[in-house]
C-alpha cells in the first residue's frame, strides 16, 4: 500500500496519482493532514499505528510500504473547542501527527521527512548549497535590521530591491489569498523601519526574460516557461500568461541534481529566472511545491513519475 498525506481540500494531481496506481493494482490510502484530529481514530504503539479515518476506513501501517508526502496543512481545530484548550489540542494532535509519521521512517518516502523538513522553507540553506554547485544566486539577506538593509540596497541592489516574507500564506497553485511579492524603491525606505516586526529576505530586483518552474523528480526534469516579465512573480501576475514546455541547458540540469542530491530530494519544485544579462538565476526550491498547472497545461505526466518512482523503490525494499 501507498499511503499519500495531503489535505481535505486537494484535488487534480492526487486524482491523477490514484488513478494511475488503480490502472496498476497498487492499493493506496489517503490521509488528510487537516484532519488529523478528533475526526479520525488513532493508536500508536513502538514500531506500528493503526488509524481509522474521518469515512470510517482503517489501517495498520504494517501495511504501508510507501509514503508521498504531498502537501500537509495544519491541523483544523473543532468549531466548539474552549478557546482555552486549543494551544493544547493543536500541540497535542501535532506530536501524535508527527510520531505517527516517525513509525514509517523506514519505508521509501517520495522525500525522506527529515530531508524534507530541513530544506522546506529553509531559504538560506538552499541558496548556499545551489551556490555550491555552481549555480547563480541573488545576492540575499534575511533581517530585521532596518540599517542593514538599507545598506544593502545601496550597495547592491541599483534603486530596486525585492521583499519576501519567508514563507507564503496561499497553498494554490492559482494564487488566491497568495502574499505578494513587494518591491521596493528608493522612496520606499523610509517605512522599511517596521521590519523589526516582520523578518524579510530582500534580493536585487533581476531584470527578466522569462521564469521558470522546474519540477525535478530523480534525475528527471519537467519544465515550464512563463512570459512575466514585468511581474515580481508569477503567482500574483494578471493577464494572458501561459505556460510553455522549455529545454534547460545540461549544464544547469547537472547543477540542480547535485543540489538536490546533496539536499537529500527525490523531487522538488525550483523557481529559476532567466534574466536579460543571460544567467539563471536560482530563486528557491519547494519539495511540496506546486506542478498541476505544468501537468495539466503541458500534458507534463509528473503524478504517474511520482507513483513509478515509489512503486519501483517499494519493490527494491521488499
Amino acid at each position: 500500500m501507498i499511503l499519500c498525506i495531503t489535505h481535505s481540500q486537494d484535488f487534480y494531481n492526487i486524482d491523477i496519482f490514484f488513478e494511475y496506481l488503480k490502472a496498476k493494482n497498487i492499493p493506496y490510502f489517503r490521509l488528510n493532514s487537516d484532519r488529523l484530529n478528533h475526526l479520525q481514530k488513532i493508536s500508536i504503539n513502538e514500531d506500528f499505528f493503526e488509524l481509522t479515518d474521518e469515512f470510517g476506513i482503517t489501517i495498520n501501517s504494517k501495511d504501508i510500504k510507501a509514503v508521498w508526502h504531498r502537501k500537509a496543512w495544519g491541523i483544523s481545530i473543532p468549531e466548539d473547542l474552549d478557546e482555552n484548550y486549543t494551544k493544547i489540542f493543536l500541540k497535542e494532535y501535532s506530536s501524535i501527527r508527527y510520531n505517527l509519521f516517525t513509525v514509517l521512517k523506514d519505508v521509501p518516502w517520495i522525500n525522506p521527512l527529515e530531508n524534507e523538513n530541513q530544506v522546506d522553507g529553509n531559504k538560506m540553506f538552499q541558496l548556499k548549497i545551489a551556490k555550491k554547485h555552481h549555480i547563480t544566486i541573488p545576492k540575499t539577506i534575511f533581517s530585521n535590521d532596518s540599517e542593514k538593509i538599507i545598506q544593502f540596497f545601496h550597495e547592491y541592489c541599483n534603486g530596486k530591491m525585492v521583499a519576501k516574507l519567508h514563507g507564503v500564506i496561499a497553498k494554490s497553485m492559482g494564487g488566491e489569498n497568495f502574499l505578494s511579492t513587494n518591491i521596493i524603491e528608493e522612496n520606499s525606505l523610509e517605512n522599511i523601519a517596521d521590519i523589526e516586526y516582520c523578518p524579510m529576505i530582500f534580493q536585487p530586483y533581476i531584470e527578466k526574460e522569462y521564469e521558470l518552474r522546474i519540477v525535478y523528480l530523480d534525475g528527471e526534469f519537467f519544465t515550464g516557461k512563463i512570459n512575466n516579465s514585468e511581474n515580481a512573480d508569477w503567482r500574483i501576475a494578471q493577464g494572458n500568461y501561459f505556460w510553455s514546455e522549455y529545454n534547460l541547458p545540461e549544464n544547469i540540469k547537472v547543477s540542480l541534481t547535485f543540489m538536490m542530491k546533496e539536499m537529500g530530494l527525490y523531487i522538488g519544485a525550483i523557481d529559476m529566472i532567466k534574466s536579460t544579462d543571460g544567467n539563471y538565476y536560482f530563486l528557491e526550491v519547494n519539495p511540496q511545491g506546486e506542478w498541476g498547472m505544468l501537468q495539466k497545461g503541458l500534458n507534463f505526466p509528473i503524478a504517474e513519475r511520482i507513483a513509478d518512482n515509489l512503486i519501483k523503490r517499494m519493490k527494491t525494499n521488499e
